[in-house]
């Protein structure tokens, strides 16, 4: 199933770490004592002095293929040989049609259409762009609100900032958009706490949405966006019901309904995408990450035939959406995601993902008896473990967590604040969670 090419050797570290600044990283911190990776294959990374370090996190979400996979490589150099960049703007090149052919097919029915662009970022401020448009050539230019979620996610553009929920994200950069809203997030740690799946208690939270639209008026609102699992925040699956309770009320609107599926798309739920695990159809769905399973940049937007074709009219010579990017498209990108597609499929990843997540959860609960340990939650191969924060120093136990992780216990993990998120490739064995799940134990005990 996997390559078995020799491990990379190791390679000599920079002697200057000053000029790179970081994102989204505590610069300081880092240069002190660095987590630098050389090489990475299957479930491993490999760092700059030859360790191996077991992939508890995908990457960033990205990897559900594991590392290493030299379809993908040998797809992304044969493509630079015959066509290293194509301009997308009124040109085009056959893998991006074939591309957005096959995740149209993956996707749930209605969502035929594939607007590409180069990250999670882009995708959801394109969608949002698209809304507002959609509305404005409808003749309901009135429609120009949009409401996202408190804790949500969209990314770093100025949209996806705007309807973006994390206080830390949103307080340096004033007031970003105009004319956007928040429904409250879904988690009640009183009533939910320790769920595996999607919890039972919840499903009222979508019901705030009609105090919005009783607020704002619905002729004032162009779309919701949320993700099925907000995943950034620290893995907060949606409650049974609230997806398509929500859907019910932006369509009794004529609000138009976006998901975020940048994490959650391409098997992390044992789907293709979220929207079919939920039976839910969205009008708008944005993915990235795994599309080329980290191997290159792309991201983007599928669309509903509704949507789509109302741009379709007018002048055959004219742009119908003035909007897009110089990368969108990539022959690169394309031809990582097509040979992304192609292991997905053979490996039956996504199937593999649902059949596993069963005891992924139980193995992840077993560290409910370790110390500071005040919630879990799991959903698909993914779970949030919430430690209790220090008094004086909140998002310290979950800081030390990760340095403990990758220095003294060969772990990548991902932290959000004090929780420790676990969201392993779908290749991962029952052998190796239990030695991620081995391993994470010694980090909570390491930080308590």
């Amino acid at each position: 199933m996997l390559d078995k090419s020799p491990l990379p050797a190791a390679v000599n570290v920079p002697n200057d770490l000053a000029a790179h600044w970081m994102p989204f990283t505590a610069n300081r911190a880092f240069k002190k004592a660095p987590r630098l990776l050389a090489g990475a294959k299957d479930m491993h990374y490999i760092t700059v002095d030859g360790r191996k370090i077991i992939d508890a996190a995908a990457g960033m979400w990205c990897c559900n293929a594991g590392h290493g996979r030299s379809q993908i490589s040998a797809a992304i150099a044969k493509q630079a040989e015959a066509l290293d960049y194509a301009p997308p703007f009124q040109f085009g090149i056959p893998q991006a049609f074939e591309l957005a052919s096959r995740i149209a097919e993956l996707a749930p029915a209605g969502l035929d259409h594939v607007f590409f662009c180069n990250s999670g970022s882009e995708a959801a401020d394109t969608a949002l762009k698209i809304a507002l448009a959609y509305h404005q050539i409808q003749g309901q230019g009135t429609r120009s609100r949009l409401i996202g979620r408190e804790r949500g996610y969209h990314g770093v553009g100025f949209g996806g900032t705007a309807v973006g929920g994390i206080v830390n994200n949103r307080k340096m950069f004033g007031t970003l958009l105009a004319g956007v809203d928040h429904l409250p997030h879904t988690y009640d740690r009183e009533k939910q706490a320790f769920s595996k799946g999607e919890p039972e208690y919840g499903a009222h939270f979508a019901d705030e949405l009609e105090r919005l639209v009783n607020l704002h008026g619905a002729s004032t609102i162009a779309a919701v966006i949320v993700e099925p699992m907000a995943g950034s925040t620290g893995v907060l699956p949606a409650p049974k019901g609230y997806l398509k309770r929500l859907r019910e009320i932006t369509q009794k609107h004529g609000i138009l309904l976006i998901f975020d599926e940048v994490i959650t798309g391409y098997g992390r739920l044992g789907f293709a995408f979220a929207a079919e695990r939920y039976g839910v159809l969205p009008d708008m769905l944005t993915f990235a990450k795994g599309i080329t399973n980290g191997a290159a940049p792309m991201g983007g937007v599928l669309v509903r035939d509704t949507i789509h074709d109302a741009f379709m009219s007018g002048p055959e010579h004219v742009v119908e959406l003035t909007h897009g990017y110089t990368y969108s498209a990539h022959p690169l990108a394309c031809a990582a995601g097509l040979a992304t597609l192609d292991i997905y499929r053979d490996e039956k990843l996504f199937e593999r993902a649902g059949k596993l997540e069963p005891k992924f959860a139980d193995a992840v609960m077993s560290l409910r008896g370790e110390p500071n340990v005040v919630d879990i939650r799991t959903v698909g191969l993914t779970a949030g473990i919430d430690l209790a924060p220090r008094p004086d120093l909140p998002g310290k136990r979950g800081f030390d967590g990760l340095n403990s992780a990758f220095h003294d216990n060969d772990l990548m993990l991902r932290v959000a604040g004090d929780t420790l998120a676990l969201t392993p490739p779908l290749i991962v064995t029952e052998d190796q969670i239990g030695e991620i799940i081995e391993k994470v134990a010694k980090v909570i005990r390491a930080v308590a």
